[in-house]
């Protein structure tokens, strides 16, 4: 065991590889997250809701992280461990399932692959260290959201609170910035955002945002620190409405649809972790 550690600090690309492979593994894990975190909320509230009016709670089956096995959407064949060997099933099986041959969403496979990429290129920024394995949490939550909030506008409190109080505690003792700089990030996220969504509701009577992003950009705030939030809010903001003009030009959608802001916050998060302080360096320096 020594010395495959002191391989692995030895030889980046071991390193590299070994995480990368790991990402591959949490990646096919996130997608059942991302599928079945929003039915736990749902079922959840409709049970509370139940309960409010008096009435009996809705008989649901154990639906969680675990239970049931997978199946396919389609059909409800079981998916088999060979057949959920991530990206390799994918393209053994040509994207359908091997029961019914219905299309396989590329979504899995995309969201695999992408895990896999962020956490080769977290492992190779960070080296051999104790910041690697947090980075790698904090990229994972980050692909985790953007992908509920793509799909249900909605950016889970089990997720976000969490990464909230994770991330001050990172930085008790100098992780990603000072505990200083992480608290009042964390402040200056969540009010930031919170001040534009009351001045923007007084102004037209709309709810510009959700007040799951108020608790993202906390939790980016907590993790990255203060510094930080200026290089994720110009980027997301510029790459959102670059989408969002995009789409209403072929006519996608109207200037009333809402747009979740929750993918732009996790993108602006990412840039921030690997070139914020070049980015506010250089800002520094032309001003």
């Amino acid at each position: 065991m020594t010395t495959f550690v002191a391989q692995l600090q030895n030889e980046p690309f071991l390193w590299i590889s070994l995480v990368s492979i790991i990402g591959l593994m949490v990646g096919s894990f996130l997608n059942v997250v991302i599928y079945r975190l929003p039915e736990m909320i749902k079922r959840d509230w409709l049970q509370q809701c139940a309960e409010l009016r008096g009435e009996a709670a809705p008989a649901f089956t154990k639906f969680n992280l675990m239970i049931p096995r997978s199946a396919c959407v389609h059909c409800g064949h079981k998916i088999t461990a060979l057949e959920n060997i991530p990206i390799i099933s994918y393209l053994v099986l040509r994207g359908r399932c091997a029961h019914c041959k219905k299309h396989i969403s590329l979504r899995y496979l995309f969201v695999e692959t992408l895990t896999a990429l962020m956490s080769g290129f977290v492992a190779w920024y960070f080296g051999f260290s104790l910041f690697t394995l947090a980075a790698l949490i904090f990229v994972w939550a980050l692909i985790v959201l953007a992908m509920i909030d793509l799909d249900t506008q909605l950016l889970p409190d089990d997720i976000t609170l969490p990464l909230l109080w994770l991330g001050v505690l990172i930085n008790l003792n100098d992780g990603f910035t000072d505990i200083h700089s992480a608290i009042i990030g964390a402040i200056t996220g969540y009010l930031s955002l919170w001040s534009i969504y009351w001045c923007f509701k007084l102004a037209t009577g709309k709810e510009g945002m959700g007040y799951g992003d108020f608790k993202l950009l906390a939790a980016i705030g907590a993790w990255l620190g203060w510094e930080m939030l200026a290089v994720v809010m110009v980027f997301s903001s510029l790459v959102g409405a670059a989408v969002g003009i995009g789409l209403i030009m072929r006519a996608k959608l109207n200037k009333n649809t809402p747009i979740p802001f929750g993918p732009y916050l996790a993108g602006g998060a990412m840039i921030a972790l690997f070139v914020g302080n070049d980015i506010n360096q250089l800002y520094l320096g032309l001003f």
